[in-house]
């Protein structure tokens, strides 16, 4: 049986879980559902044709992810392309208006474009 990326393992810790959800999708984002700057992320990526995987945590569920990321404050929102990550909001911007957001995003598979 094939499992899906977003399949729960019982037995599988959140470290582990994140860092595979980090490899197994080729844009994904730790977002909260509150944030005004991951909705423009989201929104972003949506505009240019990018269906990224969105994991939406909440207070507590981000201050477990944290460390696991190593990122720091604010956490989110999160992005990563092929498991690498990219940043918050401001870098992703910073890759779009620098025009090397899409050839990033090509060679991970997320778009043709």
């Amino acid at each position: 049986m094939t499992k899906s990326p977003l399949t729960i393992d019982a037995g599988e810790t959140t470290e582990r879980r994140i860092q595979r959800l980090i490899s197994e999708n080729p844009v994904i984002i730790f977002s909260r559902s509150s944030c005004c700057m991951c909705h423009v992320m989201k929104r972003l990526l949506t505009t240019i044709g990018v269906h990224p995987t969105v994991i939406e945590l909440d207070e507590v569920e981000m201050e477990k992810a944290r460390p696991d990321l190593g990122a720091a404050d604010p956490f989110y929102p999160a992005v990563f392309f092929g498991g690498a990550h990219v940043g918050g909001l401001e870098s992703l911007m910073a890759l779009h208006l620098s025009g090397k957001l899409i050839p990033k995003l090509r060679e991970v598979g997320a778009t043709w474009l």
